[in-house]
């Protein structure tokens, strides 16, 4: 049952929506986890979505799912390509993952309107791409 596993703090683990210039001199915007623990991390799911009011209408995006076997210690995972047309809403990344038989769970949200030019910050993780991070 749930209530029988215990779910230690998230410690080391951090999720970034970064910019990179793509070949037509545009910004593409892609979100990445980060693996900062001296150790692996297997099995590792995340689910993101979409969510918030506009014009007083609640919208949510689809759920998308991404699995990855295993992010080495100080490596990253690309996750997703995220589109400018949802930095108004609540972007939402749900990173599970196990580090031997302890699993592992945190919800990491990107609050409307936080992804923008101003937040952004060199990702060194990420060879230098500018970036929003969430720890």
């Amino acid at each position: 049952m749930k209530k029988d596993i215990p779910f230690l703090p998230v410690e080391g683990i951090q999720v970034v929506v970064a910019r990179k210039l793509n070949e037509i001199n545009e910004y593409d915007w892609q979100v990445f986890v980060i693996n900062r623990k001296n150790e692996p991390i297997q099995n590792v799911f995340v689910t993101s979505q979409g969510y918030g009011e506009v014009n007083d209408e609640k919208v949510k995006t689809s759920v998308l799912r991404h699995f990855f076997n295993q992010i080495e210690p100080g490596e990253h995972q690309l996750v997703e390509t995220i589109m400018p047309d949802v930095f108004h809403l609540n972007n939402e990344y749900w990173v599970s993952y196990f580090v031997g038989n302890q699993i592992f769970d945190k919800k990491f949200t990107f609050v409307p309107d936080s992804i923008v030019e101003a937040n952004l910050v060199p990702i060194p993780a990420l060879d230098g791409l500018e970036g929003i991070l969430h720890e």
